[in-house]
C-alpha cells in the first residue's frame, strides 16, 4: 500500500493525507489550507485525487485546518463514509456551518467589486446547504471502540487530549494477508489542562505519522500562563485599559472561560472594581461552548467534579456572550476596561479584526496570543514585531502591549511529543513528520533519530511512499515462547468465557435499573476493554 501526503506538509494546515491499498482508498482528514493569500489559494484547486474513488474519510477533530473542505469533498463526489468521534460530529455541525457562511459572504463582498468592473462571478468554496449536505456522511464511534471498517480494515479512536473529540487513529490495514498498524497522532495536546483529558499513549506501531507544530520549542506551564493572564488583565484595569483575545472558537475559548470562571467565581479577595465585564463575541464560541455542555461526559475529572457540585464553569456573574453583531459594535464605542474574547485565533478574519482595528493603536490596551499563528497570517505578522499593520483596508499602528502565551496551546510541545514517542512499547519503523512548518519539524526529526535510530521522513506536498510489513526472523526458541504464550492465552480465554457464560445465566439478578444506572459506564468500558483485547488477540494469534 501506498501514503501520499497532500497538505500538512512543510506546513501546519491543510491536513489529507491519502492511504492506497489494492483495495481501498482511505482518507485521513480534509482540512482546509490557512494563512496567507497564497496558501488559502490552494482551497480552490481540484483534488489530486477522485472524491468519487475515496472509500472512507477518517476525521482526526472538528478544527478547519483538519475538517475544512469536507463539504467540497462532498460537492465533488464523495459518496463513502466519515468515521470519527461523535464530539467532533457535534462540533463539526457548528464549524462546517459557520465555514460555509463565511465562504458566501466573502463571495457576495468579491462578486460586488466584480460586478462594477464587468468581471465574471466567482462560486464560494461550498454553501451552507453544501455543507448541511456533508454531515449527513458522518458515522460516530466512542474512544477505545475496535471500529470493524470491513474485513481488511480495523480502526480504534485514542483520546489526543488536543480538544474535545479530537483523536489519535490506531489503523490496522491487511495486505498480502498481513496486518500493517498505521498510527496518526492528529493534533495531540499538552497533560494537566483543563476540561479536556491527558492525551494517550500508544502500545505499538509500524509506521507512525505524527505533527510537529511545535518539534522545536517548550512551552511554559499552563497554570504559569493562566496567572500572566489575570495578572495582564488587572495591569490593563488598572490603566483603564481593553484587553483583546483573539482566540480559536473551539477548545481555546472555552479553556479560558474555565479558567476566568475559576478566578472570578472562588476568588474572595478581588475588589468588585476589578471584576470587569467578559465579552465572548463570537457567534461560533457560543454555540460551540454548548456543544461542549452537550458533551461533558467526555470531559476530565476536575471539570466532571465541578459540574456535579453544580457549578456550570461556563458561567460566571461578569461574563458575557455576544450573538447580536450591533452588540459586538457597540464594545468599541464605550472606552470602560472588559475583557473581549474573540474569533479568529490568528486574527486572520471575523470580528477580532474589528476590534483590533479599533483597539491596536493605544497603548493602555493589551493584545494576547493564546495559541499558534501560522506563517503569514496577521497575529503572526503583530508577533514579528511590526510597528504598523493594515486592518480592513485601514493602516493602524501597533501600540498596545503584545503578549504571546504559549502555555494555552492546544499542541504538545517538543518535550510532550518526544515523551509520547518514548511510551511506545513496540517502536515504529519509519516516522513521517507532518503538521510543522519546516524549521519545527527539522529539529523534531534529528531529536528522534539521535534518541530512537528510528528512520525519520518529512514529506513534501504530494510526495508518496510505500507502506509494507517488514519481515521478522524468529529464532527456534523465540518460536517455542510464542507457542508457550499462545496456549497460556487460549487458556485464560477458556476461563473468560466460562465467566460470562456464568454471568449470562444470572443476569436477572442486574435488573434493578438503579444498579444499572450507577455501573453503566463501568460495565460498558469493561465490555469495552475486552472487545479491544480479543481483537488484538486475534492480531497477535494470527487468526
Amino acid at each position: 500500500m501506498d501514503i501520499q501526503f497532500f497538505g500538512a506538509a512543510k506546513m501546519v494546515t491543510g491536513s489529507n493525507h491519502l492511504i492506497k491499498t489494492d483495495k481501498y482508498n482511505i482518507l485521513i482528514d480534509c482540512g482546509m489550507f490557512q494563512g496567507s493569500s497564497e496558501i488559502e489559494r490552494l482551497n480552490y484547486e481540484d483534488f489530486p485525487y477522485d472524491p468519487r474513488d475515496i472509500d472512507y474519510l477518517i476525521l482526526t477533530h472538528a478544527h478547519i485546518d483538519h475538517s475544512g473542505r469536507i463539504p467540497k469533498l462532498v460537492k465533488d463526489g464523495f459518496k463513502g463514509k466519515i468515521i470519527t468521534t461523535k464530539p467532533t460530529y457535534d462540533l463539526c455541525k457548528i464549524m462546517l456551518k459557520d465555514s460555509a457562511k463565511i465562504q458566501e459572504a466573502d463571495v457576495e463582498w468579491e462578486n460586488r467589486k466584480r460586478q462594477r468592473a464587468g468581471k465574471e462571478f466567482i462560486e464560494p468554496l461550498y454553501t451552507i446547504e453544501e455543507a448541511e449536505i456533508s454531515l449527513k456522511f458522518f458515522e460516530t464511534y466512542l474512544y477505545n471502540q475496535r471500529i470493524k471498517i470491513n474485513d481488511d480494515i480495523l480502526l480504534k479512536f485514542r483520546d489526543a487530549g488536543h480538544m474535545l473529540g479530537s483523536a489519535i487513529i490506531e489503523l490496522w490495514i491487511k495486505e498480502n494477508g498481513q496486518y500493517v498498524k498505521l498510527v496518526f497522532s492528529g493534533d495531540l495536546g499538552m497533560p494537566d489542562r483543563p476540561i479536556i483529558n491527558d492525551p494517550e499513549y500508544i502500545d505499538s506501531a509500524d509506521y507512525l505519522i505524527i505533527e510537529s507544530t511545535y518539534g522545536n520549542r517548550v512551552h511554559e506551564k499552563f497554570k504559569e500562563s493562566a496567572e500572566k493572564l489575570v495578572d495582564i488583565i488587572n495591569r490593563t484595569v488598572v490603566k483603564g485599559g481593553t484587553v483583546i483575545i483573539p482566540s480559536f472558537a473551539v477548545g481555546r475559548t472555552q479553556e479560558i472561560i474555565y479558567e476566568l470562571n475559576k478566578h472570578y467565581e472562588y476568588n474572595n479577595n478581588i475588589e468588585e472594581y476589578m471584576k470587569i465585564p467578559i465579552y465572548v463575541d463570537s457567534p461560533m464560541a457560543v454555540l460551540a461552548t454548548e456543544a461542549f455542555q452537550a458533551n461533558s461526559s467526555s470531559f476530565n475529572e476536575e471539570a466532571k467534579k465541578l459540574i456535579l457540585k453544580g457549578d456550570n464553569p461556563f458561567i460566571f456573574p461578569n461574563l458575557r456572550y455576544i450573538k447580536d453583531q450591533k452588540e459586538s459594535i457597540a464594545l468599541n464605542k464605550y472606552k470602560f476596561p472588559k475583557v473581549i474574547i474573540s474569533s479568529s485565533g490568528m486574527a486572520t478574519g471575523g470580528r477580532v479584526r474589528h476590534h483590533l482595528k479599533h483597539n491596536l493603536w493605544d497603548e493602555k490596551n493589551s493584545l494576547v496570543f493564546v495559541g499558534y499563528q501560522a506563517e503569514g497570517t496577521l497575529g503572526r505578522i503583530i508577533l514579528n514585531g511590526a510597528k504598523k499593520v493594515k486592518i480592513l483596508g485601514e493602516e493602524v499602528a501597533v501600540k498596545a502591549e503584545i503578549y504571546d502565551l504559549q502555555g494555552f496551546s492546544g499542541h504538545a510541545d517538543q518535550l510532550m511529543l518526544m515523551d509520547w514517542i518514548r511510551k511506545f512499547k513496540t517502536k515504529p519503523q519509519k516516522i513521517f513528520i507532518v503538521h510543522g512548518e519546516e524549521d519545527a519539524s527539522e529539529v523534531f526529526a534529528q531529536l528522534i533519530e539521535k534518541e530512537f535510530n528510528i528512520e525519520t521522513i518529512i514529506p513534501n506536498l504530494g510526495d508518496k511512499y510505500s507502506i509494507k510489513k517488514e519481515t521478522v526472523e524468529f529464532t527456534e526458541r523465540e518460536l517455542i515462547e510464542s507457542h508457550a504464550l499462545k496456549s497460556d492465552i487460549l487458556e485464560e480465554l477458556e476461563d473468560i468465557y466460562l465467566q460470562l457464560q456464568s454471568l449470562n445465566r444470572r443476569k436477572f439478578q442486574l435488573v434493578d435499573p438503579k444498579l444499572l444506572e450507577k455501573n453503566y459506564d463501568t460495565i460498558k468500558n469493561i465490555l469495552i476493554d475486552l472487545q479491544q483485547n480479543l481483537m488484538d488477540l486475534n492480531i497477535i494469534l494470527g487468526k
